[in-house]
């Protein structure tokens, strides 16, 4: 067998040397010996070790394996919002059998709903309120604070504006039937409970809730929906236009006639486009009682 240089090596370093058959050609570092010379004497296993081929060229140093450390405990990531596209497999599976429960069991649903951290800090699940047979449905944003301890939607200073925009129509929130169909208005709101110091809904928190109000919409069977706000606009629309330039014309949300106008929380704070939410709700009346030009539906 030919030995090579890095294996000599290797062997030599060990305290071990080669011998030559007879007749063989032996290294000129070997020609003076002609039996294996150990300093000191080797045991059969290392020679094993020392016929491998891929071995380093001196022997390997192992460091010593150092103590185990303890680190303090590391926070997890924060989940990113979700799109509102993003809707898992489970997911669909909820809405799927959200979607058919009756009146009753969808409000019980709802109350019970632990699927986002909104349960952990609302007081009340601000289901909706009205007939459930209305020709109308306005569909707002999220409950503020005073909607969270009452339970029900659009109370306070812009639920006092938006009950006068709907009596300057002739219509009414009353549940109690003695109003003719075409004057009752079924209000609800695109999430149930209300973020924590009335920030902006995310857009996790409106996938969770949307089954519900997908639900409610069904129900009522509306021939019009008003929509309040851009948050309602983006549950209902997909769209991230601004309400200035969605408002003025008739959309459609699953074959129901949409009409976009500004929330009256903003129209508070906001007093001059009070006009422009007023030519909203006479376009809605129009479209309510089936007046509406073609070329203005979109």
């Amino acid at each position: 067998m030919a030995w090579t240089e890095r294996q000599r090596t290797m062997l030599e370093a060990m305290g071990l040397r080669l011998w030559a058959a007879p007749g063989a050609a032996a290294p000129a570092a070997d020609a003076a010996t002609a039996a294996v010379v150990t300093k000191p004497a080797v045991p059969a296993p290392a020679l094993v070790v020392a016929r491998t081929t891929t071995a380093p060229t001196t022997a390997p140093t192992v460091a010593p394996t150092p103590p185990p450390t303890t680190r303090p405990p590391t926070a997890p990531a924060p989940t990113p919002a979700l799109p509102m596209e993003a809707i898992s497999v489970s997911d669909d599976a909820r809405a799927r059998r959200i979607a058919s429960l009756d009146w009753d069991a969808l409000r019980s649903e709802a109350e019970q709903c632990r699927a986002c951290g909104l349960c952990e800090s609302r007081r009340q699940v601000v289901f909706g309120v009205g007939h459930p047979q209305a020709r109308w449905m306005v569909v707002g944003e999220a409950p503020g604070e005073q909607e969270d301890q009452q339970g029900e939607p659009f109370v306070g200073a812009s639920g006092q504006l938006l009950d006068n925009m709907l009596r300057a129509l002739g219509l009414t929130r009353a549940t109690d039937g003695s109003s003719p169909p075409e004057q009752r208005v079924y209000i609800a709101n695109t999430l149930k409970c209300r973020p924590p110091r009335n920030r902006n809904p995310e857009p996790a928190e409106m996938v969770q809730c949307e089954p519900f109000l997908m639900r409610q919409i069904a129900l009522v069977q509306p021939r019009l929906i008003l929509a309040m706000g851009r948050f309602a606009v983006q549950a209902l629309l997909r769209s991230s236009e601004p309400v200035g330039k969605l408002r003025g014309k008739v959309h459609r949300y699953q074959g129901v006639p949409l009409v976009v106008t500004y929330h009256p929380a903003y129209l508070l704070r906001n007093l001059p486009d009070k006009a422009r939410a007023w030519e909203d709700l006479c376009l809605a009346a129009s479209v309510a009682e089936g007046g509406t030009e073609h070329a203005r539906v979109r």
